[in-house]
């Protein structure tokens, strides 16, 4: 039998998350990225466009799992990682989601007023 594909793809309002950052500051980073997600974001130029393009990139393989954001899949179950070159991918925190961060392929995309994620899973 064949490789067995899912895909999902989140975007999300940059203002939206600044809003949040300064409602809430850390903790709301705190909340939904790793330490070494936030190390990655804080070294950018505009911060705020990191977190979200995470943000979209983490509800677009909520998606594609097919949970969405509850049901056993948590912000912190996956971190996105980038490679030498900036290709992000993810590595996988939660072993019980039962999924290899080398079968999720990313894409992350960010703009003016929006970031974007798109995600294809092979199952």
């Amino acid at each position: 039998m064949g490789v067995h594909r899912e895909v999902g793809v989140d975007i999300v309002d940059i203002r939206r998350i600044r809003l949040s950052y300064e409602r809430y500051g850390d903790k709301f980073l705190q909340r939904v990225l790793t330490e070494s997600e936030i190390d990655y974001c804080r070294k950018k130029k505009d911060m705020m466009s990191s977190v979200a393009a995470r943000f979209a990139a983490k509800e677009a393989v909520s998606k594609a799992i097919g949970s969405g954001m509850s049901r056993g899949f948590s912000w912190k179950s996956v971190e996105v990682v980038n490679d030498k070159h900036g290709k992000p991918s993810f590595r996988v925190l939660d072993k019980t989601l039962g999924i290899a961060g080398e079968k999720i392929r990313l894409s992350l995309s960010h703009n003016g007023d929006y970031a974007v994620a798109f995600v294809l899973l092979d199952l």
